[in-house]
């Protein structure tokens, strides 16, 4: 099963630190991303620049909405992803308790959904109303 794991960082978390020290918790995670991806349970992620840089879409009044900027205005910002195979939720837990990123905030750790039965549906409908 998939699991959806949200990494999260504190404010001034990573810059506060010393180069030796950001290049160790760099080094740590990347190196635990392998393990993970060795046996099989890395099944992909991603980085995230900082939520400056995001861009939020709502839809207002019947049409989107844009505005720069993150969703929330939170104390910890999402740092990255990382999209992990495990048997269970325990097993996710007992995987990413490991993983050094927690140094630096907490994850979120989430099952993903399985969409097939929703998508053929839903491509059924769209084949009949053509």
């Amino acid at each position: 099963m998939k699991y959806i794991c949200m990494g999260y960082i504190e404010p001034n978390k990573f810059e506060s630190m010393s180069e030796s020290e950001r290049n160790a918790m760099v080094d740590e995670c990347l190196t635990y991303d392998e393990v993970l991806r060795k046996n099989g349970h890395y099944a992909g992620g991603e980085a995230l620049q900082g939520p400056q840089a995001a861009t939020t879409l709502r839809w207002k009044s019947g049409k989107v909405s844009i505005t720069d900027g993150p969703y929330a205005e939170t104390k910890e910002q999402i740092g990255g992803i990382l999209i992990l195979e495990a048997r269970d939720l325990n097993h996710a837990i007992q995987l990413m308790s490991k993983h050094p990123g927690v140094k630096a905030g907490p994850f979120e750790i989430r099952p993903a959904e399985d969409l097939t039965q929703m998508i053929h549906e839903s491509e059924r409908r769209r084949l009949v109303a053509n």
